[in-house]
């Protein structure tokens, strides 16, 4: 966190306020690359064809960034208080002991539960399919209990096992992030998967894919 904090002291200086912003615009696009990789892969675990241009499909990518990195940030600031926070908030606005008590079952359903809103919507707008945002659940539920668990074994393995500091130096913190995103999107392709098979066993069958209308390459005039 000190190598973190020099960072971004040296960044956010009023003499750097455009190396700012292009660092932002630079984030936005590189999420959006993110995403759009997303998009193609839930593409394959629904074998589907994506007949979208790419002025379609990078909108909604960076869409997508935007959506699920509002609600994983409420899911995260709700983990980030802990659960004393029910206790501090219950005395500023003297809220009764029952509160307390339930704070912290709220504050982990809160989080699991917008955790898994990202995820669904994920899920609904990005794969080229047409179907009901409910039929998302079994598979955002999976994917997120998937990744709960990858990241608790993932944790355990770093601080008992894998010595990342020694081998790699300054780049053990992105090496372990990286180990860590890749564990995350195999849960989400997992998660990708039952949906489309539970689609598959459905009364619908597979799911329709959404197509784009013809271009209209001729008018007839007699008619």
């Amino acid at each position: 966190m000190g190598l973190v904090r020099r960072v971004l002291s040296d960044v956010i200086t009023p003499n750097r306020g455009t190396f700012l912003s292009f660092g932002i615009l630079g984030t936005i696009w590189a999420a959006s690359g993110g995403f759009a990789a997303a998009i193609e892969a839930l593409d394959l675990a629904y074998e589907v064809q994506d007949d979208r241009p790419f002025w379609k499909t990078r909108p909604l990518a960076i869409g997508l960034a935007f959506l699920t990195g509002v609600l994983l940030l409420i899911a995260l600031s709700v983990m980030v208080v802990g659960p004393r926070f029910g206790e501090w908030l219950a005395a500023r606005v003297h809220l009764s002991g029952l509160f307390v008590f339930l704070w912290p079952y709220i504050h982990w359903t809160v989080a699991v539960g917008f955790t898994i809103l990202a995820v669904e919507a994920l899920y609904f707008l990005a794969p080229n399919v047409k179907q009901r945002f409910l039929a998302t659940l079994p598979g955002a539920a999976l994917a997120v209990g998937s990744w709960i668990g990858l990241s608790y074994l993932l944790g355990v393995y770093f601080r008992q096992f894998a010595n990342f500091n020694k081998t790699y130096g300054t780049l053990g913190a992105a090496m372990a992030l990286v180990t860590w995103l890749y564990w995350t999107g195999f849960a989400m392709l997992v998660g990708a998967e039952l949906n489309a098979e539970l689609a598959k066993k459905s009364k619908e069958g597979n799911p329709e894919e959404k197509r784009e209308p013809e271009d209209i390459t001729k008018i007839d005039l007699a008619a």
